[in-house]
């Protein structure tokens, strides 16, 4: 691990800062260090209000596309919502149908079958709109690379709304609107919206026409903020907005698909790394094993025997999507060392057999074991498929755009993308993606990296802390959780490995003159000598809460020791 500590900001600035919120040095640090420097951005962040979401007609094409959709609710016409299969395209399809049908009914769904379609919108779909005379597709979460096929959605006499967040190509789709941030010519203040999020702004904006404010559209905010935590976009302005209020609503009205999900946990209060590892997989396990279309039915069912009776078939198929994700990572973990060259910088793997609808979390799985880019082939029809994932700090987009002239089609973000290729091009693409990415990567981020907010001494951790730091979530991506290190730590005694293999470690900590505090490291337990040993240690943790026969304490969250 690679520990690297943040600039401390200036003391001037920290004790500014420090006298206008009456918060110790420490806090004000770790604010200004999240672009945070006076009071009324101090305000902003912690208790964000819904007042300070950005006007949706900012957003370029808005007005074009309520327009489109005034017209066709006022005309009659039928309407198709079109979206991907993962958690941030099923929850906008629930969304907006949901929004829609309040008082229109001319609405169909549509996700596409991930193994006999692909990713974004296919043909097939377009040909099921027009086979049921349907005039508009609203497309979230995908589109704004469909030049093709919304061209030929065109030629069948249908419209096409695009409500995307994946960066444009140097060409955009003839569609009546295409809302994305990203797009250059696009003025809208806030770039990091998911696809749920666009659609958010839409129906926003189509509220607003409709004498709506926001406060009659906070119970959508649950689906947006499960699209933020599993799309794993930044937790900053507006992002932070709806996850707070909509992990709000998850936690004390949610809709009934989400509260049937809820049910099957033992879980009181979930935070987004809860929606992230409980909520997400699940609702992604239904286009992963079966089809997206059941994650849509939970997500706008209103029945709760009947949401239950959903969430138990999407538990089942959660269980067989973590079974066929242990055996294809071992499989491919043994690909890699089979096949291992010295000075390689990427993993790139293939078998034909593989599950397509798990192979993005087998990617994710190797860049954690190889820390290095990653690529995980499978056959999808007569080309071949894959799933790419990046290590912190490089660009994987960037580079499948430097190897594009080996691929059908590719999409996504800087740290997880997909792509398509046939079959004769994959070993030229693995050498030039090898080429490319050696070219380009900072070696130093092919070893993980521990980013510490700040140093620390054990008797400033207290609980007014905690209570302190707890009021910075929701976590995530640009606010990530604050990390420490503290120096010349010894153990009470108490250190010991716990787990199976005890691989984990359980330790209690202090440094001279300082209380103890207990301390739990999860995969640490190799470091146990070193905790036991006569000489003092320095550790890197975040702060946490644990709780015992209902009594809390603070807790260590060890994230490495030397």
């Amino acid at each position: 691990m690679r520990w690297t500590i943040k600039p401390k900001p200036e003391q001037e600035s920290i004790d500014q800062l420090s006298k206008a919120l009456g918060v110790d040095d420490l806090v004000a640090q770790l604010l200004i260090q999240r672009g945070i420097t006076n009071y009324e951005e101090a305000k902003a962040f912690f208790r964000p209000e819904l007042n300070h979401l950005h006007d949706p007609f900012l957003m370029k094409d808005m007005r074009k596309a309520v327009e489109r959709i005034e017209e066709a609710i006022n005309k009659g016409e039928n309407i198709l919502v079109y979206g991907d299969y993962d958690v941030d395209g099923t929850t906008s399809v629930a969304l907006m149908s949901a929004y829609l049908m309040e008082t229109y009914p001319n609405v169909a769904t549509y996700i596409p079958d991930r193994y006999l379609e692909g990713y974004g919108i296919s043909l097939k779909g377009i040909d099921f709109a027009s086979d049921n005379d349907m005039s508009l597709i609203i497309a979230l979460d995908c589109g704004i690379k469909a030049i093709d096929q919304i061209k030929y959605a065109k030629e069948k006499g249908i419209d096409v709304i695009v409500c995307d967040h994946h960066r444009p190509g140097s060409e955009l789709p003839e569609a009546i609107a295409v809302l994305d941030p990203k797009q250059e010519d696009c003025e809208y203040p806030y770039k990091e919206l998911c696809g749920c999020g666009v659609g958010f702004k839409l129906i926003q904006a189509l509220g607003s026409k409709q004498g709506k404010t926001i406060d009659d559209l906070i119970l959508y905010l649950d689906l947006v903020a499960t699209a933020i935590a599993a799309d794993i976009v930044p937790i900053t302005g507006e992002n932070r907005v709806l996850a707070y209020y909509g992990l709000m609503v998850i936690n004390e009205n949610p809709r009934i698909g989400i509260k049937a999900l809820i049910d099957q946990t033992k879980k009181r209060e979930l935070t987004i790394t809860d929606v992230v590892f409980i909520i997400a997989p699940r609702i992604n396990a239904a286009g992963r094993m079966k089809h997206g279309q059941h994650a849509v039915d939970l997500l706008t069912e209103t029945n709760l025997a009947q949401a239950q009776q959903f969430a138990s078939e999407i538990e089942l198929f959660n269980t067989e999507r973590r079974s066929l994700d242990q055996e294809i990572t071992q499989e491919a973990l043994v690909q890699i060392q089979e096949n291992r060259e010295e000075g390689r910088v990427t993993s790139v793997v293939y078998n034909e057999n593989w599950h397509k609808g798990v192979i993005g979390i087998v990617a994710s799985r190797l860049t954690e074991t190889y820390y290095r880019p990653t690529l995980v082939f499978t056959k999808s029809g007569d080309k071949l498929a894959a799933s790419a994932r990046s290590v912190k700090g490089f660009d994987i987009y960037n580079a499948l755009e430097g190897c594009s002239d080996c691929l059908e089609q590719f999409g996504g973000h800087m740290y997880a993308a997909g792509l398509t290729l046939l079959e004769e091009q994959y070993e030229t693409f693995k050498n030039q993606f090898e080429r490319v990415v050696s070219e380009t990567i900072d070696p130093k981020l092919l070893q993980p990296e521990i980013s510490i907010d700040a140093k620390i001494q054990m008797d400033q951790i207290t609980p007014k802390l905690m209570r302190i730091l707890k009021q910075f979530a929701p976590f995530g991506p640009g606010n990530m959780t604050p990390v420490f290190m503290a120096e010349g730590l010894k153990d009470t005694g108490y250190a010991r490995g716990v787990g199976e293999g005890e691989k984990h470690l359980k330790c209690s900590l202090y440094q001279l003159g300082s209380e103890p505090i207990g301390g739990i490291g999860f995969n640490l337990g190799d470091k146990l000598d070193v905790v036991k040993r006569i000489k003092p240690f320095d550790a890197v943790f975040s702060l946490d809460e644990n709780e015992w026969n209902g009594t809390v304490s603070l807790q260590l969250k060890l994230r490495d020791i030397r």
